[in-house]
């Protein structure tokens, strides 16, 4: 059996650029003992995979070069030599990049197939769920009647941050790039508001209009996943004792030179604002509570599904690009196969 994947064959400087990959085909032997061998169906694309593409330090290791890359996927059971996995079980491992594979038992974990579709435990009920959920619930402490701000709020995370804030009873700001992405964050996730940050000469004045607008003094939480001038308006308007929930800066991720950095960070002391950066990895034990409460919330209506599929491990790379140059809305998926169970 053949299985094509994309190898990191140099380190990218900047954005990632084609040359730095290699779609390889190798053969797929039938699996040891101990082993079981998968099919992906779904693969998801993160902006955190850049990071990993370095040999920066950092809380992961980062993707060996001339080897296949790692990311989140689902996939289904086609062969077992463990007792714990049968043909057609849906799993979930780190092991996307390639089309099929053979991996020791520990390295995946049960899904439920008739619980939710396969993709979703990939978005909201996966990580981008359990990321969203730590960072509201517990580094930002989100209550019933905050007024929530989100940035990149079209985006996996950001879409299921604001979702949550929704439900949970708040009142959310979403900002996102371009009509398209806008309108996605008014009419499909229901926000309050919704900035396009790509036509506000000034977002520190956008931000302060929709406040504004609302009759609101300023913002409670501040989901952030930009950086520069989105935390720079962040800070300008947020009320005293506001608490910020940082989960990522990717306007700074492919940054070369020096990054932007806002220019009142003072108000972090005046206002006495809680800011705490967070890692989903450092919260899994929230995620039997995080699953429960999505798919309570689906069956009942209230979480949209927000993804951009790109079909096939060729345009893995298109997904990847999509992420840095915005063209994707949700989280970025890539369908490897169909299922058969």
């Amino acid at each position: 059996m053949q299985s094509r994947e994309i190898h990191l064959k140099r380190r990218p400087v900047g954005t990632p650029v084609g040359e730095d990959f290699a779609t390889v085909v190798i053969d797929v032997p039938p699996p040891d003992p101990g082993e079981v061998q998968v099919r992906n169906l779904w693969m998801a694309v993160d902006p955190a995979m850049r990071g990993r593409m370095s040999d920066a330090k950092s809380y992961v290791p980062p993707f060996a070069l001339d080897a296949p890359m790692e990311g989140p996927a689902i996939g289904e059971v086609i062969g077992s030599n463990d007792p714990a996995f049968a043909p057609g079980d849906l799993v979930f491992s780190r092991l996307g990049w390639r089309e099929i594979f053979n991996a020791p038992a520990s390295a995946l974990r049960h899904r439920d197939r008739s619980a939710l579709p396969a993709q979703a435990w990939l978005c909201f009920a996966g990580m981008p769920g359990l990321t969203a959920y730590a960072g509201l619930m517990r580094i930002a402490r989100l209550k019933a009647g905050d007024v929530v701000f989100v940035s990149a709020a079209s985006g996996a995370v950001g879409s299921i941050a604001c979702q949550i804030a929704r439900n949970i009873g708040c009142t959310v700001i979403g900002s996102a790039g371009g009509p398209e992405k806008t309108a996605f964050l008014r009419d499909v996730l229901k926000v309050d508001a919704a900035i396009d940050y790509k036509a506000e000469p000034n977002l520190t004045k956008a931000l302060a209009r929709e406040v504004k607008a609302m009759g609101a003094s300023g913002i409670d939480v501040y989901f952030e996943n930009v950086g520069g001038d989105h935390l720079q308006a962040a800070l300008s308007l947020a009320n005293d004792f506001a608490r910020f929930a940082v989960c990522g800066m990717i306007s700074q991720y492919n940054v070369t030179d020096a990054p932007v950095v806002p220019r009142n960070l003072t108000m972090i002391m005046t206002k006495r604002i809680r800011m705490e950066g967070f890692i989903a990895l450092d919260h899994m034990d929230l995620e039997a509570e995080m699953v429960e409460r999505m798919t309570g919330w689906n069956a009942a209506g209230q979480m949209a599904s927000a993804e951009t599929v790109y079909e096939g491990i060729g345009q893995a790379l298109d997904g990847l690009s999509g992420l840095f140059t915005g063209a994707n809305i949700g989280r970025t998926l890539v369908r490897l196969g169909t299922e058969l169970g």
